[in-house]
């Protein structure tokens, strides 16, 4: 039978790798910003997980991962945002949000 903190920790592995997965087969941007939060949300997990099990060994929770774990939240709040409004100009300024190596390809022209 598992415990808590070990099905925390294997739910924290399913999202590293499926965020993972994600950030490597997607070559939208947004698509990218999204899975890195999701990779994001399992190292925060994997976190508040090992703050459990301090707590659970009966020493009381943990104050440094849980620490970590509410500037972890905060930080890639930020972080996010930074990207999705750094994403918004880009669309603004060149029109899309592809990157260039996103691109298709232009049909080569015909001489005329």
């Amino acid at each position: 039978m598992m415990d808590t903190a070990t099905l925390f920790g294997l739910c924290a592995a399913a999202l590293v790798g499926l965020g993972l997965y994600a950030f490597i087969v997607n070559p939208q941007p947004l698509r990218k910003i999204i899975a890195f939060n999701v990779i994001g949300s399992g190292v925060f997990v994997l976190v508040g997980a090992v703050a459990y099990r301090g707590g659970a060994a009966g020493w009381g929770g943990d104050p440094v991962p849980q620490a970590l774990l509410i500037t972890g939240l905060v930080v890639a709040f930020c972080a996010s945002a930074l990207a999705i409004a750094l994403l918004q100009r880009l669309a603004r300024e060149a029109e899309s949000v592809t990157l260039a190596s996103d691109a298709p390809a232009a049909p080569p022209a015909t001489p005329e």
